[in-house]
């Protein structure tokens, strides 16, 4: 019997149903197209590092922390990917809502190897010693966070929402999936725990204000590859977000590039593959290229962000 090789089945758990659920709808309703933008960046972490070399004792920046200022200050020139979309299907019409703040959809790899995604308000008007501290202060929340009760509180709040807007089909359909079998149930914290919890004040943990949605999505894939061939070449867009981006690990390759003699010579260079990935109802790629184009102009000339 096959079953008796089964070597182990896991049920998910509140984190796994959201993830689930949410790139379900993605995948389902959002056309997307995804464009992989590899440059080098040689002589921009040469640049990082003597600017990092250069701050006084007790400062620091990391290079993720640069990558994602050099993205934010990009998407400054290109608007139209911090956005919202709402279309109707049936009626075929919609509209694009596109936000000043660039409030960040970010995954965090927790402890137990989990993941969570917080919102990281307003990074493009951050320095990146703003940058340093708030991301300093994130990781700090989540040593103390719950998974289970921040997920719970979030999808309670989805819950009321859904029943405001009439969807009471979605909302029997998921009060049914979650309280009908035993095996399925999610179980928020209760009694003396649930008192413990609670007493940690909000501004010391996550709370369900930072895992609302953001304007965009910037994922640090690279940040767990180290050492690792390959390019992530699709993520799922979040709706209602258009946008979401991934940061591959750094690779040295053989690239061409012309000498003062103009010739062509290999060298050996430093590529950051990022992956750029839109939704087609929303964006056409006219409108991704001056992201691309101010990446290009930073990665050239890092001094214009190297400011702590």
């Amino acid at each position: 019997m096959a079953n008796e090789h089964i070597k182990k089945v896991s049920r998910f758990g509140i984190q796994r149903k959201i993830v689930a659920n949410m790139t379900s709808e993605s995948w389902r309703n959002i056309p997307h197209v995804s464009y992989i933008y590899e440059p080098d960046v040689t002589e921009f972490i040469k640049a990082y590092k003597e600017f990092d070399a250069s701050l006084p004792e007790g400062k620091h920046v990391t290079l993720n922390t640069v990558v994602l200022k050099a993205i934010t200050e990009a998407i400054k020139v290109a608007p139209q990917m911090n956005a919202h979309i709402h279309f109707e299907k049936k009626l075929v019409r919609g509209k694009i809502t596109q936000y000043d703040n660039i409030d960040v959809s970010m995954p965090w790899i927790l402890p137990d190897d989990t993941m969570m995604t917080i919102n990281m308000k307003d990074m493009g008007n951050r320095s990146l010693g703003n940058m340093t501290e708030y991301m300093h202060e994130t990781a700090e929340k989540l040593k103390k966070t719950n998974l289970t009760e921040a997920m719970y509180s979030v999808s309670m709040n989805d819950t009321v929402e859904a029943l405001r807007h009439g969807k009471v089909v979605r909302v029997m359909q998921r009060l049914i999936g979650s309280k009908t079998n035993k095996k399925h149930r999610v179980t928020p914290l209760s009694g003396e725990a649930k008192k413990r919890y609670d007493a940690i004040p909000d501004n010391e943990k996550i709370t369900k204000d930072d895992l609302k949605q953001g304007t965009i999505t910037i994922s640090n894939i690279g940040s767990i590859t180290r050492g690792i061939d390959g390019a992530v070449a699709l993520l799922m867009i979040i709706p209602p977000q258009i946008c979401a981006i991934g940061i591959s690990a750094l690779q040295k390759r053989p690239v061409v590039e012309t000498d003062e003699n103009g010739k062509d010579v290999i060298k050996v260079a430093n590529i950051l593959p990022i992956n750029v990935v839109f939704d087609h109802r929303a964006l056409d790629f006219g409108e991704i290229k001056p992201f691309l184009a101010k990446l290009d102009e930073i990665f050239q000339n890092p001094e214009q962000i190297l400011v702590y």
